[in-house]
């Protein structure tokens, strides 16, 4: 197989791309460099479609390994054919290659095998071929053996049909088209082990899809009730079609006497031995789609949630709250920096209200806090009824937000926790993590495991390391997009920068501890372990505020420096006019980049990113973002009226719709049905997490803790 061309039709790419992209990733380079520093090679293929092309990359290359595994197997037994080795050659799947191997895989002892020790392969051949010369049970007769086990004319008919059934269920042709027919025909039912127990199943309680239509939520809905021993599941096939096919494959004198051993030994085939497989591949193949489109879902979900745009210059109140415990508190400074943490308690069972009033309004003047950052867990609508109480009551304008706290309890009890705050109860460092996660949301949640953020759906039922990888990914991109500061950022935030490992981002902060701040990006060659290649991967994506070359607090990579020094000149500027942010009209100056690029010595496309660098250094590409909803008063669920109109932010997109804030602790759901006026296949055509909508309450069930909402306009 071609793989280089077979990815390129794939993804709707040149060849060359395909081509260029591999030869890069071949070479060590990272996602993030290929898709900002080598778009002349790759003709600027962004980083989305580079990781699908490593990840079918990796796929056929396995499969081409495969292959040459398999024909080497057939090989050693004599039996590899020429056509054989060309239907191998050009399968395209390894469901593929595992139909065409099953026949010559080394197997267990089964029926079949025990008929061919007792001799009665020559029998199965002459029923197969259906060439018999004296009536069948007289033929069968001829294979009685007492001493082999085969004690009547039967014994030998049933140990031929066995052989006859393996056969049959080892045909790779058969297989395929029954696979295809049972996809294209068949349905996917569940039913409750016990209808009368509640549970959140019940949709499924009598459930019928057909399989080629079931959509990927409820297949992992379905895979989880199962597990849970609440439903009784099965892929129904087409039965009937697929036996009418295998007696037409096998039978060519369906007046024969044989006929009627080859419809059983078909049926045998089918029941003993192909419908299991089938079914177990079909299910594995609708659960590793859905998996598959779950995982993109909260990809993109992380991918908004990490590019929030931060909260900057801001003082924050970081608030846990709690019942029995107390209320944890942190102030965290404008650079992140741990101010002061107390505990108050103005939720039951203490009710200390007054006292705890009193002790936040010396926080707010002594810090001068201007926000406070309430974590949306228990205790949460109590505390916010607190803070909305205390802002009617102090002269100074203070805000307040609440914040998801998915994975704070994850960090606050990690390692890395422990190192950074060593003399804090996992209380406060959630509080901490409260605050920060508002003023640098990307900085902050790095430092969890991203399958603990809580914007994906099913993530605890699916394959482990194929979410890491895939959300590993995302947070990688989002990190690279923005950049870091190579003078604060931590070792968590460091290490999902292009060519940078664990072991060197904990270098680069040891080598900062001792020798104080970058004073360029060079000096990065003298961190233990970071070598060339590594610098060169890493270097575009650190930045340097203030330090000796204007360049380095920019996007431009250091292998590009000497053009764009040469750009600069030629269009009358120095490198000090980059550090005064003086170089805003440098693109209404350039008449043709592509003569330019040329005498430059570079490619056109880094040219334009240059040039785009130049006009507006070290920008932060979240500044696009729609900025959180900050709040000075409470909403209850109670309030809420149908038809009322809100401003809500999007916290979870899921496969059948949206989960929406607006302000009432309970996130309300808009249906996919309620996005917008137009059809969509899936709410991410028209919405992401992050987004600020404007909402109408169409119904509110206080029973149920349920409100449905509608974006219709």
């Amino acid at each position: 197989m071609d793989i280089i061309a077979k990815i390129a039709e794939e993804l709707g790419i040149k060849k060359g791309q395909a081509d260029a992209a591999v030869k890069l990733i071949d070479e060590g380079c990272t996602i993030p460099f290929i898709a900002r520093y080598r778009k002349e090679a790759t003709g600027a293929l962004d980083d989305e479609v580079l990781r699908n092309l490593n990840d079918r990359l990796a796929y056929l290359r396995n499969l081409e390994e495969k292959k040459e595994t398999v024909l080497a197997s057939i090989e050693e037994q004599g039996k590899l054919t020429e056509e054989l080795r060309e239907q191998i050659l050009a399968a395209e799947t390894q469901v593929a290659v595992d139909d065409l191997y099953r026949p010559y895989r080394p197997k267990r002892r089964t029926r079949a095998t025990v008929a061919k020790e007792k001799g009665l392969e020559p029998l199965a051949n002459i029923i197969m071929l259906q060439m018999l010369k004296t009536p069948l049970m007289e033929e069968a007769a001829k294979y009685i053996d007492e001493e082999k086990g085969v004690e009547s004319a039967e014994d030998a008919l049933s140990g031929a049909r066995d052989i006859l059934a393996e056969y049959i269920s080892d045909n790779a042709e058969y297989r395929t088209y029954i696979r295809d027919l049972t996809v294209k025909k068949g349905r996917l039912l569940s039913n409750a082990k016990d209808k009368e127990a509640e549970s959140v199943y019940e949709m499924y309680y009598e459930f019928d899809d057909a399989l080629s239509k079931v959509a990927g939520h409820r297949i992992l809905a379905i895979n989880r009730g199962e597990k849970e021993k609440f439903l009784t599941v099965k892929a129904e096939a087409p039965e009937e079609d697929i036996i009418r096919y295998l007696e037409k494959q096998m039978i060519t004198d369906s007046q024969a006497e044989t006929a009627q051993v080859l419809k059983e030994a078909a049926a045998d085939a089918y029941e003993r031995l192909i419908a299991p497989a089938i079914e177990r591949e079909i299910r594995n193949d609708l659960t590793e789609k859905a998996e598959d489109g779950a995982i993109r879902v909260f990809g993109k979900n992380l991918q908004q949630l990490l590019m929030q745009p931060p909260i900057a210059g801001q003082v924050v109140l970081g608030w846990d709250p709690a019942f029995r415990t107390g209320c944890k508190l942190a102030v965290v400074d404008s650079t992140g920096r741990v101010l002061d943490t107390t505990v108050i308690y103005p939720t039951a069972p203490q009710n200390k209200v007054e006292e705890a009033k009193a002790v936040l309004k010396k926080l707010i003047s002594k810090y001068h806090i201007t926000l406070i950052s309430l974590g949306n867990g228990t205790a949460s609508r109590e505390s916010e009824q607190i803070i909305v109480e205390l802002l009617k009551e102090i002269p100074v304008t203070v805000q307040y937000i609440i914040v998801n706290e998915a994975g704070a309890s994850v960090y606050s009890a990690s390692k890395l926790a422990t190192e950074e705050f060593p003399n804090f109860d996992v209380g406060q460092r959630s509080a901490a993590s409260m605050a920060r996660r508002l003023q640098d949301p990307l900085a902050e949640l790095v430092k969890i495991d991203p399958k603990s953020i809580g914007v994906g759906q099913y993530q605890h039922d699916m394959n482990q390391k194929k979410l890491s990888e895939a959300l590993g990914g995302v947070v990688e991109d989002c990190v690279n997009k923005v950049g870091v500061d190579l003078n604060t950022a931590s070792a968590p935030l460091l290490e999902y920068i292009s060519g940078i490992s664990k072991a060197i981002a904990k270098n680069i902060v040891s080598y900062r501890e001792e020798n104080g701040k970058f004073t360029s990006r060079s000096q990065l060659l003298k961190v233990a372990k970071l070598g060339p290649k590594a610098y060169e991967q890493c270097a575009g994506f650190m930045r340097i505020t203030g330090g000796k070359n204007p360049l380095d607090a920019t996007g431009v990579h250091p292998e590009s420096y000497a053009a764009t020094k040469e750009l600069l000149a030629r269009l009358g500027y120095t490198l000090s006019d980059v550090s005064s942010r003086s170089v805003a009209g440098i693109s209404k100056k350039i008449s043709g980049y592509k003569k330019l690029a040329e005498e430059l010595g570079i490619g056109e496309l880094t040219l334009r990113d240059i040039v785009k660098e130049l006009e507006k250094p070290a920008r932060d590409p979240r500044e696009d973002m729609p900025k959180p909803i900050l709040r000075s008063d409470v909403l209850e669920m109670k309030d809420l009226t149908p038809g009322m109109v809100l401003k809500g932010t999007v916290r979870n997109v899921i496969d059948f719709g949206a989960f929406v804030d607006i302000g009432v602790h309970q996130d309300g759901l808009v249906h996919i049905s309620q996005i917008c006026d137009r059809y969509i296949k899936h709410p991410l055509e028209a919405v992401s997490v992050g987004d600020i909508v404007e909402v109408k309450v169409l119904s509110v069930d206080l029973k149920k803790q349920r409100i449905q909402l509608s974006m219709k306009q």
